[in-house]
């Protein structure tokens, strides 16, 4: 990880915000003779008992699944907008160009779930997915038993206790006042991901510079 500390963000609440807008992460792992293991998975963030979990489910007896009930250990990484900076934009432009991104790394031990387990988790990701609408068809508890008989015998559910959580918020922070806000105008000129990613810059514009 580009492990820089004016990269960092320093409340860990905007750190597990991140998590939660952006919940489809890639679930790295690797088998016992090292080959590696990957696949997007929408995944549901909590703390219980003081500890953070993570949870979701992935198909049964697939090449991710064997490999990770032999090798349990997990990168769970996730990601937001990101662009292209060029370093024209800078207020001194005789230096590199480079990429602005957010993105957190989590480890952890993963563990899975069948049973009554396994419904528990599709119960509370499909609510928190359909933004907490109970009555919505596609909720777990709504959907026929015919089906999710089916679904079950699919499918294994997994959570990892969260060990260790690093990111990376690189959004221009070590940018002088003007370079900054001229980046700012000219991501606004681009495609939707560098606006977003001027969005986001433009909401740190004060914690890094001062309200105006």
């Amino acid at each position: 990880m580009y492990n820089l500390p004016y990269y960092k963000e320093q409340d860990p609440a905007r750190v597990l915000q991140f998590i939660h807008e952006h919940p489809f992460a890639m679930l790295i792992g690797a088998t016992p003779e090292g080959r590696p293991v990957a696949t997007q998975i929408p995944v549901f963030i909590e703390e219980r008992d003081g500890k953070l979990y993570l949870s979701g489910h992935m198909m049964r007896k697939n090449d991710h699944h064997l490999a990770f009930e032999a090798n349990p250990q997990v990168l769970c990484v996730f990601t937001g907008a990101h662009t292209y900076v060029s370093a024209s934009w800078y207020s001194n432009p005789s230096q590199g160009s480079t990429w602005n991104y957010r993105s957190v790394h989590v480890r952890g031990t993963m563990r899975f779930v069948d049973g009554p387990g396994l419904v528990d988790i599709l119960q509370k990701t499909s609510l928190f997915f359909e933004g907490g609408n109970a009555s919505s068809a596609t909720v777990y508890e709504n959907l026929p038993e015919a089906y999710t008989g089916r679904l079950l015998a699919a499918i294994v559910g997994f959570e990892v206790e969260v060990e260790d959580i690093q990111h990376v918020f690189k959004m221009s922070q070590d940018r002088d006042e003007a370079s900054y806000h001229n980046i700012i105008g000219k991501l606004k000129e681009q495609d939707a991901n560098a606006q977003e990613v001027a969005r986001i810059m433009e909401q740190n514009a004060d914690r890094l510079f001062g309200a105006k």
